[in-house]
């Protein structure tokens, strides 16, 4: 990628005098913290003075505590950072503090999903359900520290399950319900949840898929559950009778009138427990603090996304995916959210765009896969809706395409803010995105985000400049976890993140910092292939396919031979194409021309499907695994894990 990289967006007078970020820049002047001309200035401080930084983010946001810290930083060593000791708040207090105090009149959600008509709450009405939803909670004596969990469509349920059980300082998980029995089970066996939320089915490209055998086997097989929560997804499913199971309406009719409670507790209380991906082994639990989620949430929503009271926020994810719980603090803003539930692709790929427009979202978030999707289909969202209303367009889940790039500005809008972002679950936040007051440069993240000292690493740990390296962050930061379940000595923690680089977070992800200060991911760096030695990333193969118009989809992993390594490019045919000599020989030259001789692939193969994660990410890993003789891993974590198969017959 040149240096001089195409500039498609600048930000313009709204952005530079009007986003939430430049009114923080003002604000840290008026508040004696410095002046700072640019951004690179403001993210500079904000790691060379990262007490006062945070110090400045927890009073610009606006936290609710009943006890203020001591200090910002108890301990600053890494592993075992302690952020604002002494501390006293509640995360979900925070999250809703403007139908506390703002105007509870004014619309918190509405939630659309395939199986019923929307549904909209008001500030208010979101909070008296979550106070009833507490009611029934605590009769089934759910404290804090206790687990609540969640096999959930992204509905207003989730919502309120998730504010209901941190209120009271219980711990949040969830799952999605295309998850398999098994799959609930790796997760949510491991945390012995009291109660249990299960909807009694879902719908998904216009058809239903009822659960209430697998929630009755759940009931069966989690010990310990006081209570399970049945949510009527599906209209026309009613709910296992008796035992342990109570119907969402009748739970919430019970307690209706209930106070809320908000439980104050120290910052780093557990609020959340996500899980990575678990496709090589059992899914590991990780447990993220209250504080921590609180203030980096803050931050990215309200300085990077630029997120208002008034604005609509939508991200299309399950709550299988971290950016469900990111997409629930956006309440913290004032925003209004959009949550839906049900296939992006049904009835055809315009059914987000048609929310876009119809509910006149400012901020509307998805997946790389599905722009993707949308260029190779040629579809105009820009002609054909109004999207008048739309000014930041998120982008994560892979590295986004610089041909992606173009079309969002091509086909979707000119004057939108493209913010590609990547992050993690180990963070549930970002370490890299999009900011209001830089320009947007084809093909690249527009900068590290406050507070995150990320770099690159080469292999001996020295930084790699505007090389390619190892992605670190070398400095603690509040999203980093507080610790993993059940790793009662912090070493099953230590070896996922420290044991490359002593004392610096290794991330997993391979990357280039540009000179500008944008950054460009080339994958996963545990994906990442080294024919004759050298590093290359899978991301700078995918780019060339995707330009080939007979290939569907793709997946490039490193095949062993003869001790060295050689790269294996999976091919699905798009619909009536077949893979022929010649067409496989145009693939090669057009990676040889466009990246380098050493990206070329081995051996090109045609295979029927391509395995992803229940998030939608390319499983790379498990196919590597399968040409190192080895099990290819957890099944259960794959949406599809007959692409395996179907793979393994034809290696």
């Amino acid at each position: 990628m040149s240096e001089n990289s195409e500039v498609l967006w600048q930000p313009g007078e709204a952005e530079l005098r009007q986003s939430n970020i430049a009114h923080y820049m003002g604000w840290l002047a008026a508040e004696g913290y410095g002046r700072f001309e640019d951004y690179h200035a403001l993210h500079a401080w904000s790691i060379e003075d990262l007490e006062r930084f945070w110090s400045s983010i927890w009073d610009y946001t606006g936290v609710i505590a009943s006890r203020p810290y001591d200090r910002v930083l108890g301990r600053r060593e890494m592993p075992g950072a302690e952020w604002f000791p002494g501390a006293r708040l509640n995360f979900a207090e925070n999250l809703l503090r403007h139908a506390l105090h703002g105007d509870a009149s004014a619309e918190a959600l509405v939630a659309v999903s395939e199986s019923g008509a929307p549904v909209r709450l008001s500030r208010g009405e979101l909070l008296e359900q979550v106070a009833a939803l507490q009611g029934f909670l605590l009769a089934q004596g759910v404290g804090p520290g206790d687990r609540v969990a969640g096999v959930v469509g992204n509905t207003e349920h989730a919502l309120i399950g998730m504010l209901a059980a941190t209120g009271l300082g219980a711990i949040w998980s969830s799952a999605s319900p295309d998850f398999g029995v098994s799959g609930v089970l790796d997760r949510f066996s491991q945390i012995e949840p009291k109660v249990l939320l299960a909807v009694n089915g879902y719908s998904y490209n216009g058809k239903p898929f009822p659960r209430l055998e697998q929630n009755v086997e759940l009931a069966e097989r989690l010990p310990g559950l006081a209570a399970v929560l049945s949510i009527p997804l599906l209209p026309d499913v009613g709910h296992p009778e008796g035992g342990l199971f109570t119907p969402w309406d009748e739970a919430l009719a019970v307690h209706a009138g209930a106070r809320p409670v908000f439980e104050q507790l120290p910052a780093d209380h557990p609020v959340y427990i996500l899980y990575s991906s678990g496709t090589t082994g059992v899914p590991k639990c990780i447990v993220h603090g209250a504080g921590g989620m609180l203030l980096n949430h803050s931050k990215e929503l309200m300085l990077h996304a630029d997120l208002k009271p008034g604005d609509t926020f939508f991200y299309f994810t399950t709550c299988g995916w971290m950016m469900w719980n990111w997409l629930a603090s956006g309440l913290v803003t004032g925003a209004r959210l959009v949550l839906f539930e049900g296939s992006p692709g049904y009835p055809d790929l315009d059914v987000c765009w048609d929310l876009v427009e119809r509910e006149g979202i400012t901020h509307f978030g998805t997946s790389a896969k599905f722009l993707g999707g949308c260029r190779k289909k040629e579809l105009a969202p820009g002609e054909a809706h109004d999207l008048s209303a739309l000014r930041v367009l998120f982008s994560t889940g892979s590295p986004l395409l610089p041909e992606d790039y173009d079309w969002v500005y091509g086909q979707v809008k000119r004057d939108v803010l493209l913010a590609s972002i990547s992050g993690g679950t180990d963070i549930c936040g970002c370490f890299v995105g999009g900011t209001p007051n830089l320009p947007v440069r084809r093909g690249e993240i527009q900068c590290r985000l406050l507070g995150v000292d990320a770099a690159a690493y080469e292999d001996d740990g020295h930084d790699a400049g505007h090389g390619r390296g190892e992605l670190v962050v070398r400095q603690p930061f509040p999203a980093m976890p507080v610790r993993f379940w059940n790793d009662p000595d912090g070493s099953r923690y230590k070896g996922a993140y420290f044991k490359t680089f002593p004392g610096v977070w290794a991330h997993g992800d391979y990357v280039r910092f540009t000179e500008h200060g944008g950054a460009v991911i080339y994958g996963r760096s545990d994906a990442t292939l080294n024919p004759g030695g050298v590093r290359i990333g899978t991301a700078e193969i995918y780019r060339q396919v995707e330009q080939v118009p007979e290939v569907a989809d793709s997946l490039v992993v490193g095949e062993p031979v003869d001790g060295d390594v050689r790269v294996l490019l999976l091919v699905v045919m798009a619909e009536g194409q077949t893979l022929t000599e010649a067409l496989e020989q145009r693939i090669k030259q057009a990676i040889k021309e466009n990246a380098s001789p050493r990206h070329v692939p081995g051996r090109v193969v045609a295979v029927p499907d391509i395995p992803y994660t229940r998030s939608g990410k390319k499983v790379e890993l498990a196919v590597a695994r399968m040409l190192q003789g080895r099990e290819p891993g957890n099944r259960g974590a794959l949406s599809n894990p007959e692409a395996l198969d179907a793979i393994a017959e034809r290696l």
